[in-house]
């Protein structure tokens, strides 16, 4: 089975991060049912607590960036992984749907209760909506990084 392009790990990371944050929250807005405004005013809220949905655009940009800045650190941890653990890359879609997983377990147990943002609820179908939405997540980081294989010792 051919293997995919090689690809500079700051672009897999970038592209990554980028494209499955922004789609993570329209996933929620749709998850939740609501403006994805308010989606980025709850993520603000982390730092802000309940003010914060009562901000208005630059609110909801802090969201916007923290977001991003969240979604480029996990994409850049399993793009380090990547590049040493070669089978991340030949089995991305597997990869990609367990590390959603994993990020979905430290963001609701680790992440969210050291924030300052209200305790999210879970119903039997919003957990499935919201594990199915990390799961897209952690593939479209993984479909990215697929091709950043092992780093070559002249790249070192």
């Amino acid at each position: 089975m051919p293997t995919a392009t090689p690809v500079p790990p700051r672009l897999a990371l970038l592209y990554g991060g980028f494209v499955a944050g922004s789609l993570d929250v329209l996933a929620a807005a749709l998850i939740n049912r609501v403006d994805p405004l308010i989606i980025l005013r709850a993520i603000a809220s982390g730092l802000l607590g309940r003010p914060a949905f009562q901000g208005g655009l630059p609110v909801a940009a802090l969201g916007l960036l923290l977001q991003w800045a969240m979604s480029l650190l996990i994409a850049a941890i399993f793009v380090f992984a990547a590049r040493r653990m070669a089978w991340l890359g030949r089995r991305w879609i597997t990869a990609g749907l367990l590390y959603g997983v994993v990020v979905f377990v430290v963001m609701e147990y680790v992440v969210v209760p050291l924030s300052a943002a209200a305790k999210p609820h879970f119903t039997a179908l919003s957990l499935v909506e919201n594990l199915l939405a990390m799961g897209l997540f952690g593939l479209i980081v993984a479909f990215f990084a697929r091709g950043v294989g092992r780093r070559s010792p002249q790249a070192a």
